[in-house]
């Protein structure tokens, strides 16, 4: 008897109450009350949905989340993949756009060249040496000159792999090219100093050597092109023996911060 009172009463109270939500639906949705109940019942709600179908519903659910789970992981991996391609198609086009610019300022009509990429420096920071994208599958050898702009003398190649070549740079201590100052045509040796830049020494005694000239390439043994651009003289002396005078060059590049360079395959 107490049993079915206390079930009664319980039955009574769920039709009271759905009863008052019956009234409350009927008066709008602007009701106070009606608002403040459905935030209530909203979690219960979601949660009898998710649950009504049973276990069924109930491993649904749960597969619904590992299947957006894996669509996340997804998109993500795509994300990063879109990141990675934008950010390669914009560096080659900085790289396209480089060349061009480098391409108008070269004497094409002289030399036959091989635009080439920097993809290494001297990790030392000495302004020894580059590797360059370049090699002996394009037909580059040992002892070619590497300019820059405007034929700018870089450097020259060392040393040839099948797809790479080192360049020793002008400014390697063991660099040393026959040089002219071209206001005098005053004949010596262009050498690196320790990669901290340039000097000019066996120049004859006799001849006159000013701040501000310009000193190139002279073309003597062959090896070079004549006319390539070195520098410009910054100060001039004698050498420790007296022998000969000498003068520090000032070079236009930052040698650490080329990109891209042309080796002269003939001339």
């Amino acid at each position: 008897m107490k049993f079915s009172l206390k079930k009664n009463s319980r039955l009574i109270t769920a039709i009271s109450l759905l009863i008052v939500l019956i009234f409350i639906s009927a008066r709008g949705a602007d009701n106070p009350l009606k608002g403040f109940l459905l935030r209530i019942e909203s979690p219960f709600l979601k949660t009898f949905r998710i649950f009504s179908g049973g276990a069924e519903g109930f491993f649904h659910f749960l597969g619904s989340i590992g299947e957006l789970k894996s669509e996340n992981e997804k998109l993500l991996q795509k994300n990063r993949e879109l990141l990675a391609k934008n950010a390669l198609l914009k560096d080659i086009e900085s790289e396209n756009k480089l060349l061009r610019q480098e391409l108008g300022l070269l004497p094409r009509k002289n030399y036959d060249l091989e635009a080439s990429f920097v993809i290494a420096q001297d990790p030392q920071g000495l302004g020894n040496y580059l590797l360059i994208d370049k090699g002996d599958k394009n037909g580059l050898k040992a002892g070619m000159p590497v300019i820059i702009s405007n034929g700018i003398l870089a450097g020259k190649i060392t040393e040839v792999f099948p797809t790479n070549a080192k360049v020793a740079l002008i400014s390697d201590k063991n660099s040393a090219v026959n040089a002219e100052i071209e206001d005098s045509g005053a004949k010596g040796i262009a050498r690196g100093v320790y990669g901290l830049g340039l000097m000019m020494d066996m120049i004859s005694q006799s001849e006159v050597v000013k701040e501000g000239d310009t000193v190139i390439t002279s073309g003597l043994g062959g090896d070079m092109p004549r006319g390539l651009y070195v520098g410009k003289i910054k100060e001039a002396g004698q050498s420790a023996d007296k022998l000969f005078q000498q003068a520090s060059i000032i070079s236009p590049v930052d040698f650490s911060s080329l990109r891209v360079v042309f080796v002269v395959k003939g001339f």
